[in-house]
């Protein structure tokens, strides 16, 4: 019989936790909540203002209770077995930097009835979460051992 091995029971719950939510949120509740009658562009865009600014929040708790973990265990962080935490770190800080305040700004301006002129930053929003699951799901595999 082969039993698993989890060194760090924090992390994986938290690495799944966090996958869930974004695969919930990004991938589900963001497009799904414009078919619901009555939900017009801007009522949309200012229930995923508040949705996407929660998130965020969220995940970054998720990710300090990751790092928090290796450091309270006296593990290196970035060890190679752990690098693929550093993508989904890396895009986590562009988007609550770059991303977020930029889509966010482009929501106001619709929700205030302004011209927006058109633009890419959403599809590659979409990709950045998706390029950030892949890496947390092999980081959440790469935890067992």
């Amino acid at each position: 019989m082969t039993v698993l091995k989890v060194s760090y029971p924090v992390s994986v719950v938290a690495v799944f936790v966090w996958i869930g939510f974004v695969c919930a949120i990004s991938f589900m509740e963001a497009w799904l909540k414009f078919r619901a009658p009555g939900i017009n562009l801007p009522l949309g865009l200012g229930i995923g203002r508040i949705v996407f600014n929660a998130l965020n929040k969220v995940e970054w708790v998720l990710a300090i209770a990751i790092i928090l973990n290796f450091l309270f265990a006296k593990q290196r962080v970035m060890e190679l077995e752990h690098l693929f935490l550093l993508a989904p770190l890396i895009i986590l800080i562009i988007q609550t930097v770059y991303a977020l305040p930029a889509l966010d700004a482009r929501a106001r301006l619709h929700i205030e009835g302004s011209f927006v002129p058109p633009s890419n930053l959403h599809f590659y929003y979409v990709a950045m979460e998706a390029i950030k699951v892949t890496g947390l799901i092999v980081f959440g595999i790469k935890l067992f051992k």
